[in-house]
């Protein structure tokens, strides 16, 4: 059974399911896992909007939705944005602050139910969701963040984008190519000549974006198209099917030995993805 099954139909980046939906979704499941998209509001260049990283973890957290019998949260929308802060509209919220808000989610969701909880994380500078992940596997918590480099990697391969990791840094290839596909509406034209590169960001974290870039841009959004889009989020959502084995999977030996299997949950994602 996938995820859109007895999924009701939602708009822009919210959920509208009721509450008898998560009822019957999680009635046809071992373990019922959460899925968490994790934004910012930060600059992406004059013309991505501000929104962008919570678009694109929206996209991601739907398509992985349509596909696995997950509970799918509203997401996340102000997050750590603070090498942004020279760019007018960037608002950020201390690292302190996303740490409670994810662990005070995590806990609601245990409490009605939802054993576990995958991050889906769609600015590189939310660092402290990798501590979040680690600190909770820890304590037998079950919660994963998503999606890892590696599941990067293979999206890059498969959609046919040329920009690496290292130079599709912010408002680039890649947001710029699932903006196209999920939300062509909201990308305006500039995009095709707002090429630029900064590979070399070694003191990003002491000085910020605005060292490396007027414009606010570091990658090559001109290369971006929506079929890439399209490929990028259907690359995704096969690789997280390893997640969601890996959550059901450990839930369903620590019940059956009645131990802890949720220690390593997390494992081999404790990095965010590398656009900013």
């Amino acid at each position: 059974m996938s995820g859109s099954d007895i999924r009701s139909a939602a708009y822009g980046v919210m959920p509208t399911d009721t509450t008898e939906d998560v009822r019957a979704r999680g009635a046809g499941v071992v373990t019922q896992v959460a899925v968490l998209p994790v934004g910012s509001f930060e600059q992406h260049g004059a013309y991505l909007p501000l929104a962008t990283d919570t678009l694109v973890a929206c996209a991601i957290a739907r398509e992985i939705a349509e596909a696995y019998p997950v509970h799918l949260l509203p997401p996340v929308t102000i997050a750590c944005s603070h090498e942004h802060a020279a760019w007018p509209g960037t608002v950020s919220i201390s690292s302190v602050t996303l740490h409670a808000v994810v662990r005070d989610i995590a806990a609601s969701l245990r409490r009605s139910g939802v054993e576990a909880l995958v991050l889906v994380n769609g600015h590189g500078g939310n660092y402290v969701l990798g501590n979040v992940v680690q600190e909770s596997s820890a304590a037998g918590e079950r919660m994963a963040l998503f999606p890892a480099p590696e599941d990067w990697e293979a999206a890059l391969e498969r959609s046919g984008v040329s920009t690496s990791l290292l130079t599709d840094m912010h408002a680039g290839e890649i947001e710029t190519s699932i903006l196209l596909h999920a939300h062509p509406d909201v990308v305006r034209p500039g995009y095709e000549s707002a090429d630029f590169v900064a590979d070399d960001r070694r003191h990003l974290l002491t000085l910020g974006m605005s060292a490396y870039t007027d414009s606010g841009v570091i990658g090559r959004p001109s290369l971006g198209s929506a079929e890439k889009g399209k490929e990028l989020l259907a690359s995704l959502a096969d690789s997280f099917g390893a997640y969601f084995t890996l959550l059901t999977s450990a839930a369903s030996q620590a019940s059956a030995t009645g131990g802890d299997a949720g220690a390593g949950t997390g494992a081999g994602a404790g990095d965010a993805v590398s656009s900013s």
